[in-house]
Parts: structure tokens; sequence; C-alpha cells
């Protein structure tokens, strides 16, 4: 395997995307149809580059979210969460909007949303760009993939790539969701991601974007439109794929999994941290199943304080 590193970058990550409040219920089995299932429930802070963002802030990485919330209650706890967990915020509020809103159902390794992304949709391009202005020291640009998927935060989300190339920055995307991912189709996406230097999938989104194959030859088929590309597997570990030929592989940790909700989050953030510090494949996979196994060994999507 390759001992390529990445871009030894110690600058500041600008995350653009999702602020939600979760409602996670984690169901002691398949829910009953018309009647009553015992579960654990709670409310909390969510959203996938909100996620991203609490994660590598934990790790001591310089990071601003740029995103947008409701002109509500829920927008101003969100906001303060972020705030409190070292997340600086090029967050909009958006007057007569609310804030979005996902409901998890999780059972086992499972999760199943409901998902009203409010003000979400409402993420301009010019407050990207207005974000991409104050951050001279910004390095690297992750983008979640949900900006792309609907049509209302598009726009913003292709700014997002097209200012930060301008800049200079790298870039990452992470593809988000299969169904929305089926919906728009795989030509599109995968046009509106051409030559980011990281595509981050799961093995749904990797079958929707490039074929039932096995992982590393999906990777090698994303790997025509993105410079690199990781899919992210689950209980089975990641793959790691470069344009230039280079496979890694990492197998995931064996943990009681008790919320997956926010583990390809956590995952993507724990990766970046390394790349971005010059880290190679392997130690970037690695660190990125750290995470991962840290955000399922616990309930809620961010780190635990």
């Amino acid at each position: 395997m390759s001992g390529r590193t990445g871009p030894r970058s110690s600058g500041r990550v600008l995350v653009v995307g999702d602020v939600i409040t979760d409602v996670v219920a984690v169901l002691d089995g398949p829910p009953a149809t018309g009647s009553d299932t015992p579960a654990t429930i709670r409310s909390t802070g969510g959203g996938q580059a909100a996620n991203t963002a609490c994660w590598l802030a934990a790790q001591q990485v310089p990071v601003t979210l740029v995103g947008a919330v409701g002109d509500d209650p829920a927008g101003r706890e969100r906001t303060a969460e972020l705030v409190a967990s070292g997340v600086d915020c090029a967050v909009d509020r958006i007057a007569g909007c609310g804030t979005g809103t996902v409901i998890v159902l999780a059972v086992d390794d499972e999760r199943t949303m409901l998902t009203e992304r409010g003000a979400n949709l409402r993420l301009r391009p010019e407050q990207v760009d207005a974000a991409l202005d104050s951050a001279p020291e910004a390095t690297h640009l992750h983008l979640s993939g949900y900006t792309l998927l609907d049509a209302g935060s598009r726009p913003a989300g292709l700014r997002a790539l097209a200012g930060a190339h301008e800049r200079g920055l790298t870039t990452s995307v992470d593809a988000a969701s299969a169904a929305p991912l089926r919906a728009v189709g795989a030509a599109a996406f995968l046009s509106w991601i051409r030559e980011v230097d990281l595509l981050l999938v799961n093995t749904d989104e990797a079958a929707v974007l490039a074929g039932g194959l096995d992982p590393a030859a999906q990777g090698r088929a994303l790997a025509a439109s993105a410079r690199r590309v990781v899919v992210k597997q689950g209980a089975a570990g990641a793959t790691w794929v470069d344009r230039d030929g280079t496979v890694a592989v990492a197998a995931a940790h064996r943990v009681a999994a008790v919320d997956v909700t926010g583990a390809g989050d956590a995952f993507a953030a724990g990766l970046l941290a390394a790349w971005l510090s010059g880290a190679g494949p392997d130690a970037a996979l690695g660190r990125g199943t750290d995470l991962g196994a840290a955000a399922v060994s616990q309930l809620g999507a961010r780190p635990a304080h």
C-alpha cells in the first residue's frame, strides 16, 4: 500500500451544509405498526455538516460551519450547541422558516430517517462566498451532499465547490443519502462533484453511483470523477481508492452499537483530520474508524462531553 501522504494542511476547514434537530428513537425491536414500541428517545443537535464540524472541533481542528437555521428557539439552540463545541458559525437565521428536523428510528445497526430540511433549503451562494472571504486561513472545504441533492440549496453547494477551487482550497464531498441520490441520478451528481479531492460514499450510495461492484471496483469507477474515493462499509470497515491505483482497506472496530446516527459523520471528521495533517490512506482510514466506533457506542450524533 502507498505511503503517500495528504496535503499537510493545518489551516481552517469550512464545512458547508445542514444544521438539524435530531429526534432519535432507539427502538427495542421492529416498530409495531398501529401500536406501541418501547424506545429510548432523545432530541439533540444533528445534521451531516454540523455533526462533522463538531467532530472536527473535538480533534482541535479549526472549523467554520456554513449553514442556515430558522428564526426559532430550535435555531438558537442548535447554534449555541455548535459554538459550545468549539465550532465557529457562519450560520444565517432565516425569518419565517423553521429549523430543519429529522426523526430517526434506530433498530440495531439500521436507521430510518424522516426529514424536513426547513431552513437548510435557504442556504445561499452569496453566504458561502462571504464565509470563504472571511476565512483566508482556510485550506479545505467539506460539503455535505444534502446541499447538492435539493434544488433549493444546490446553487450554494455548487458555489461552495467553485469558490473553494478558485481560492486554492482542497475539497471533499460526503454523498449523504442513497434515496435522494437515486432521485437526482448518478450522472448529474457525479457532474456536480467532478474533480473534488475526496468523495465519501457508503455502500448504498456507492451502489447508486457505481453499481453493485465490490468496494475497490466501485472506488475505481468513481475515481473517474473524484481524485480519491472512500467507500464506508459500516461493520465491514472502509476502502480508500486513489486515481493512481492506491487501494487501502481498514477493518471496523467491534463495539456494541448503541446508536449509529452520525457514525459516518464522525468517520469523515476523523479521516479528514488525519489526511489534512499529512497522513497516508491507512492512517487516515484508521482515524476515521476510531471516531466512527466512538459515535456508534453512544446515544446521539455529536461527541460526548
